[in-house]
Formats: structure tokens, sequence, C-alpha cells
């Protein structure tokens, strides 16, 4: 004989509470992930106010580290530290020909006026603005300058123009400028060969220079040299009398008589007074 089970039943009232307390837990689970974060090395971060105004350009900004913040805020990172644009571009030179110059700008945004750069250009500022700038800059500097010139003689004046211009234009942007360098420039062919042609001459002529320089410098040495030597004899000329030339002569006489080859000495009986060796053999 069979059995029948009643199946249990079900209370509405505790599945409610079941379900409250689901919701109730996926709430606090919700509201603790939202509300604590972590800004990583290097960066900084703005809260956006989602029931409020928005990003307040005068906001202090969140350092790195730990943070707790309201749930229904959101965060907008930044990163602070030094980074670097690449650009290759070509430029007109002031004879209006073509010059491929490669740039590298390093920069970062300015810690105390993130607020106001997210405002105006938001994360992606480096496109926006710092690459337009960089490209209208150095068409602006280099159009003054040869391209021999660019290349040579002023590109260190032409690097400073670059980065003070730029320095300007992203201080007026919320962005500091670190440093700007000129890594590469290529001419065309025919115009390298040109500027390398000129710069050879100049270098023959300065050497040339050079050479007629150390040429008149000997030659001023032995003027000077020459005057030196003459300036002696006329003192020595003037110094030596018939007395002392006799006297030297009998000194050497006398020096001549101590050898073995002379025998007698007549003291006065030269020419001039000078004396005379008699026996020699």
């Amino acid at each position: 004989m069979s059995q029948y089970y009643e199946p249990a039943k079900i209370d509405p009232k505790g599945i409610r509470k079941v379900m409250i307390g689901v919701v109730v837990v996926l709430i606090l689970l919700w509201v603790f992930f939202r509300s604590f974060i972590t800004i990583d090395a290097g960066h900084s971060a703005l809260v956006f106010h989602s029931l409020g105004s928005g990003i307040d350009p005068e906001q202090r900004a969140l350092d790195q580290g730990f943070h707790v913040i309201a749930p229904w805020n959101k965060i907008v990172d930044y990163e602070i530290r030094d980074q670097e644009v690449f650009n290759e571009m070509t430029v007109l030179s002031s004879n209006l020909l073509d010059i491929k110059m490669e740039f590298t700008i390093f920069y970062k945004p300015q810690y105390e006026n993130l607020g106001r750069l997210e405002l105006k250009w938001g994360r992606g500022y480096k496109d926006k603005m710092i690459v337009p700038a960089m490209r209208a800059v150095v068409r602006e500097v280099v159009a003054k300058y040869l391209p021999e010139e660019v290349n040579t003689t002023k590109r260190e004046l032409i690097q400073q123009a670059i980065e003070d211009r730029m320095e300007e234009k992203l201080k007026n942007n919320f962005v500091q400028l670190q440093d700007v360098l000129i890594r590469n420039i290529e001419m065309p062919p025919k115009l390298r060969a040109s500027i390398e042609k000129k710069l050879q001459q100049e270098q023959e002529a300065l050497e040339y220079e050079f050479r007629i320089a150390r040429a008149q410098k000997e030659k001023e040495r032995l003027e000077i040299e020459a005057e030196g030597v003459r300036k002696f004899q006329e003192i020595v000329t003037q110094s030596i009398t018939e007395d002392l030339l006799r006297w030297k002569g009998i000194e050497a006489t006398l020096e001549l008589a101590k050898s073995p080859n002379a025998k007698v000495v007549v003291v006065g009986s030269g020419k001039d007074g000078l004396p005379i060796i008699l026996g020699g053999q």
C-alpha cells in the first residue's frame, strides 16, 4: 500500500527576508568597493561629484595611496610624473625649403591645477593640446632661419626658442614643460651636399687666415730678434777700445808663450806695441 507525502509549505515571509538580506549584502559590498580606492604611485586623482557639481576646479587632488570617498562619486585618474611625446614633421625654412625634424618634449601636468586641466582639456590633453602646440611652435621658429643655420650654427638657439615658446603655451594650459630635445634634422640630399661644401669652404678660409696670422706672428718675432741683435752689437762696439784690444792681445801672447814651442817673448816690439814671440819651432 503506497504512502502519500504532503509537500512542505513555503513561507513567503521567510523568502522575503532572505531576498532582503541578499540585497542588503549586495548594497554593502557595492558601497565597500566603491568607497575605498587606492591610487597608484606616480598618479593623482580628482573626485567627480555625481550628485553635485561634477569636477571642482579648486579641489585638491588626491595623492597616491588609500582613500575613502562617497560611493556615488567617481574618480578621474591622472599620471603626474614626467612623460614624453615624440613627433616628426616637415617644416619650411626661411627660403621655403623642406626640412624634416624629429622632436621629443618632456612634460607633466601641474598638480595644483589638475581640476582646471580636466575641465579645459581632459585626460587626452596630450593629443588635444601638446602635439598641436608643438607643431605650431616648431613651424613658427624654424621659418625664421636658413637650412644651414638650422642644422649647424643656430641649432642651440632654435632649440632654446622652441623651449621658451612651448613653456609659455603649456603653462597657460596647466601643463609644466620639462625639456625639449631636437633628435634629428634631415635635409634634401642636394641641399645637404651644398651645405657641406659651403662649410668646407668656410673651414678652408679660416685655416688660410690662421696660416697668414701665424706667418705674421713669426715675422714679428724675427724682427724683434734682429732688433735685439743689432742693439747688442751697438753696445759691444761702444765698449771695445784700443787699450782693451791691446791688453787682450798681451794676455793671448803670454798664454801662447807658455807653449813648449815658444822660446823668447819680446814685449812691446810688435805692431801697436804687442809682444813678439821668437824661437818658435
